[in-house]
């Protein structure tokens, strides 16, 4: 195992899967609708706004780990 991996950073690989993770997370809260149950529209729009951020937050940070790699 450590021969498969002689060269690599391990922080990348961390900064990868916690990219993928917050936008996948982020992605299926949208797509999950929570502020359905909700009891008004502030909520829902603070919700909504939290959903995107965190997508931008795991995009960024795939962003970050690739662009340092090049």
């Amino acid at each position: 195992m450590a021969g498969t991996l002689a060269g690599y950073d391990p922080f990348d690989a961390l900064g990868t899967v916690l990219g993928v993770y917050l936008a996948l997370a982020a992605l299926a809260t949208l797509v999950g609708r929570p502020w359905q149950y909700t009891g008004g529209a502030g909520v829902m729009v603070i919700q909504i706004i939290g959903c995107v951020l965190t997508f931008l937050v795991g995009a960024a940070l795939l962003t970050l780990v690739y662009r340092i790699e090049q």
